[in-house]
């Protein structure tokens, strides 16, 4: 009797090598500053990688699947989403189509990602899928993946192949978990980093301490900055936030959730209680400034 295996895993293991085989001349590595990671030719002259590894200062370079080396430079960064565009002589790179296909929960994926210029290969499952989120620092992923795979640091930034070779986005590490960057994220950081080098964010200008009411939940001012909208539009220290847009505050997070690259400029009506009296003010968002 013939086993099944003798036939089967010969063909997967041919399958995965002809898929990193199609996409290795896209990826590269990145060296900055006592650092390195991967990244791949997303337009031509532009690589998307991961933000973390990426050094603050000093000179950018790449290595091509061939092995030369080509300096670039940052074209923006956004660290919310963990997505830095990197500009550099485009001369015989092939960019890379990224797919919006979300991967099923226990399928299989391939990281593909490069280390002094010699492409890597990770195989890896899926091991959960989620909707849309945002990080820690505040950045909206369009979906929650996670891969069960072994990813190094310099491997951060390197692309994530479907079962059908299709890339679906990029993995970076997260905190105790291998999280993908979906292609959907990536495209929409990316192609604002191209155009404005920087994603823009929305700015209050105060600081908030979540508070509870006997109504529900509110945000008190514990801080204001002079210069910031806020004050501008007469907001004091010890005001309590209680709705934004005449929709009730359902916390602090729900109110910095708002405050989106499309918040910026936008006028919103903030009620507010001051000293026990309610008060509805008109607030023009700001732009928070580079750090």
């Amino acid at each position: 009797m013939t086993d099944p295996a003798s036939s089967i895993l010969p063909s997967l293991s041919s399958a995965l090598a002809d898929i990193v085989a199609r996409t290795r001349s896209a990826v590269v590595s990145v060296h900055s500053h006592r650092s390195r990671a991967s990244g791949f030719v997303w337009k031509p002259g532009l690589i998307v990688t991961a933000d973390e590894p990426l050094a603050d200062e000093g000179e950018v370079s790449i290595r091509l699947s061939d092995g030369t080396d080509r300096p670039a430079r940052i074209a923006g960064r956004d660290h919310t989403t963990d997505i830095a565009l990197l500009r550099f002589d485009a001369a015989n790179s092939a960019p890379i189509a990224l797919s919006s296909v979300i991967p099923d929960l226990g399928s299989l994926c391939v990281v593909v990602a490069a280390e002094q210029g010699v492409t890597t290969a990770a195989l890896g499952m899926v091991s959960l899928i989620g909707g849309r989120w945002r990080s820690m620092r505040g950045g909206e992923i369009d979906a929650r993946i996670e891969l069960d795979v072994r990813l190094r640091r310099r491997h951060e930034g390197g692309l994530v192949l479907n079962a059908s070779g299709e890339a679906i986005g990029m993995a970076v590490q997260g905190v105790r978990r291998i999280l993908v960057i979906p292609s959907g994220t990536i495209d929409r950081v990316a192609g604002r980093l191209e155009t404005h080098g920087r994603i823009a964010r929305g700015y209050l200008g105060v600081g908030l301490q979540p508070v509870e009411l006997d109504d529900g939940l509110g945000a008190m001012v514990m801080s204001v900055d002079r210069a910031g909208p806020s004050a501008a539009a007469g907001i004091r220290q010890g005001d309590i936030i209680v709705a934004w847009n005449n929709e009730k505050l359902s916390g602090v997070r729900s109110l910095l959730r708002a405050l989106g690259p499309d918040s910026v400029g936008s006028v919103v009506d903030v009620s507010i209680r001051r000293a026990g009296e309610p008060i509805k003010i008109k607030l023009t968002i700001g732009e928070r400034a580079e750090a």
